[in-house]
């Protein structure tokens, strides 16, 4: 079937999105990466309401090491697969479990209400607590993490956006202070073997 002038500038407009879309992945995670001797300096600070509707800040995880991964639950790849790797981790942890928090920050208050996260980060029994805020709140938020994100104008997504982010997963000690990360696909195993010589 020959295809339409129209439809040639359509599939070529979907091309440059898609590749745009991946360059900015890219380059948030190279940015995340180049920042490595500088993140140690980084301290995990917050103060947002979690998915049952408590505010929660880096203090109430005082002694545990924390798992934080920057997402947004209409993401149809990234957060679920890191969300799911984090659930092996904790499951492999076994009695150590509970030295562990995992925490999903979304990157996208706007839809991520605490009753959007409350049906979301229970799908990966975890004990994941879910935390959002105001825009600004996330905003500062973000200034004491090692991330970047941006949102992106696409018609075919939900609310006709989707967001760009940076997809590795943060370890904080139990000062709250960085210790690790975890560029998106490395393996649970990995990850859990990591934090096992660390607690």
């Amino acid at each position: 079937m020959k295809l339409t002038a129209f439809q040639k500038v359509l599939w070529g407009l979907t091309g440059i999105a898609t590749l745009a879309f991946a360059w900015l992945l890219f380059w948030s995670d190279y940015r995340t990466d180049q920042s490595g001797d500088d993140a140690s300096a980084f301290q995990a600070t917050f103060e947002l309401t979690d998915h049952q509707g408590m505010i929660q800040t880096e203090d109430d995880f005082s002694g545990r090491w924390m798992l934080v991964f920057f997402g947004f639950t209409n993401c149809p790849d990234i957060c679920p697969t890191t969300l799911s790797e984090v659930a092996a981790v904790m499951d492999g942890l076994g009695n150590e479990a509970g030295k562990v928090q995992p925490i999903f920050i979304t990157i996208d208050p706007e839809r991520d209400t605490p009753s959007v996260l409350a049906e979301y980060v229970p799908l990966f029994d975890a004990g994941i607590i879910g935390l959002t805020g105001t825009s600004q709140q996330i905003a500062e938020t973000s200034e004491s993490f090692p991330i970047f994100f941006e949102r992106i104008e696409e018609a075919s997504a939900p609310g006709g956006y989707t967001m760009g982010h940076t997809s590795h997963l943060f370890l904080f000690d139990p000062e709250a202070g960085f210790a690790d990360s975890w560029p998106y696909g490395t393996p649970a195993e990995e990850i859990l073997a990591d934090l096992k010589a660390r607690i």
